[in-house]
């Protein structure tokens, strides 16, 4: 299995060459290649690296029982294991697994002072209130958000060069349409990306064999991993409860409105019944939430409703794997999606959205005349943003940019199944381009 190259394998060098680097953590859901990442990185640039699993090495979860002091660690450490060294300057510690051991976070800041070692935690933040570590180690540690592969990435799994992207890039920042080649290819590209995701195995899996036998068992076999783990870290929160609102995503999102409604998780489910269980998919990377605003206007983190909600999935093959067995085959064959085919292709643009950095947020008005999908900015101006499963009318876009309410919309971007365009109102882009949008929002 040739390992696949991640965002992450630059952002690690870099943060390696920095002489005031802090600790790391780098955060995500489970099975999206953070160990194998940090594990290729240590290999590449350290002499001598220290990595401790504190899931698997249970043993190892009471090395800071006698307090912080770095030399403390280090012998408890040395106690356990002889053979580990520990040399200043060469030496990488890898904490893995900073969920089963919450007093490792404490310990950054006397790392971070002492300055002798670099460190890398990770964790999957399953059952952990990030709070907690957040006060155990502010202003000490770095965080890294990893996702799992997002479309460049799986571009890069397949053999795609650079200049290739490059490519695509110099179309949109110059409007002018992608050739019929580029465009089918990419388009091909991206169904391919849609129906298996961008978890690593299953990427792995598709282009060693180049054919899609398999990729829907992983696709399920991880679902009921992340149902295990539920059970397993849901500490001091009704496991039961977040298994139900994790089985109903697909429930709703198959729903005209996507609106998702506690009350119709369970019957006579209350909302104070449920609260921390969204919060808690969240931070364990399963999901995106994206929030309803108040009033199509900026500041975006200003003005939603934190009560009115959709959740996607985190990685759209784990939606793809939720469905029945036969959507994987409905969707190669572009059939039998009706209103499913919208929540698949919002579903998408939403983790693409994430995956750069946006935070997610959508509009529907009280009468329901106006609904935009999402909100993204750039330095001075809101964009609402509109996907389009088939390419009809697009009233709610230009109903928001043309309407004199609106003052902080100046223009409105369209993803669908058509190539490169402006209208003087607003850009269209295949979908498949999404994943440049932030990079050509801050260039344009």
């Amino acid at each position: 299995m040739s390992r696949l190259k991640r965002k992450i394998d630059q952002y690690l060098v870099e943060w390696k060459n920095n002489k005031y680097k802090m600790p790391l953590i780098v955060k995500g859901a489970r099975q999206i290649g953070k160990t194998d990442a940090i594990e290729n990185f240590a290999k590449n640039n350290y002499k001598n690296i220290v990595e401790i699993n504190f899931a698997l090495q249970k043993q190892y979860q009471d090395i800071f029982d006698d307090g912080y002091e770095v030399d403390t660690i280090l012998k408890n450490i040395s106690l356990k294991n002889p053979e580990f060294e520990f040399i200043p300057g060469e030496t990488l510690i890898f904490f893995d697994e900073l969920q089963a051991c919450i007093n490792c976070a404490t310990s950054l800041k006397a790392f971070n002072q002492d300055g002798r070692f670099d460190v890398i935690c990770s964790g999957s933040l399953m059952g952990i209130s990030y709070n907690q570590i957040e006060s155990n180690s502010v202003g000490n540690k770095i965080d890294y958000n990893m996702y799992s592969m997002d479309f460049e990435e799986f571009l890069w799994a397949k053999g795609y060069k650079e200049d290739q992207i490059e490519d695509l890039y110099k179309c949109m920042l110059e409007m002018k349409p992608l050739s019929n080649i580029q465009y089918e290819v990419m388009m091909s590209n991206f169904k391919e990306y849609m129906i298996i995701g961008g978890m690593p195995a299953i990427v792995n899996k598709f282009v060693t064999q180049k054919n899609y036998s398999g990729t829907l068992e992983m696709q399920k076999q991880i679902l009921l991993d992340y149902e295990e783990d539920i059970t397993k870290y849901a500490n001091g929160l009704d496991q039961g409860k977040i298994l139900n609102v994790y089985r109903k995503i697909p429930t709703f999102l198959g729903n005209e409105n996507k609106k998702f409604q506690i009350s119709k998780v369970e019957d006579g489910a209350r909302n104070r019944e449920y609260v921390g269980t969204i919060e808690w998919l969240d931070n364990a990377g399963i999901i995106n939430i994206s929030y309803c605003m108040e009033q199509p206007e900026l500041p975006l983190g200003g003005n939603y409703n934190p009560d009115n909600f959709r959740l996607y999935f985190g990685d759209t093959g784990m939606l793809i794997g939720s469905l029945d067995d036969e959507a994987q085959e409905d969707l190669r064959n572009n059939k039998n999606f009706n209103t499913y085919k919208g929540a698949i292709y919002e579903n998408i643009v939403g983790d693409m959205l994430v995956k750069q950095g946006y935070k997610l947020y959508f509009y529907k008005n009280e009468k329901g005349t106006i609904e935009m999908d999402f909100f993204i900015r750039d330095k001075d101006s809101l964009i609402p943003v509109e996907v389009k499963a088939n390419d009809n009318a697009t009233v709610s876009l230009n109903n928001l940019i043309e309407s004199e309410k609106y003052k902080d919309i100046k223009y409105g971007i369209k993803l669908c199944n058509k190539n490169i365009g402006f209208n003087g109102k607003f850009y269209t882009f295949p979908y498949f381009l999404t994943f440049l949008l932030k990079r050509y929002l801050k260039e344009k």
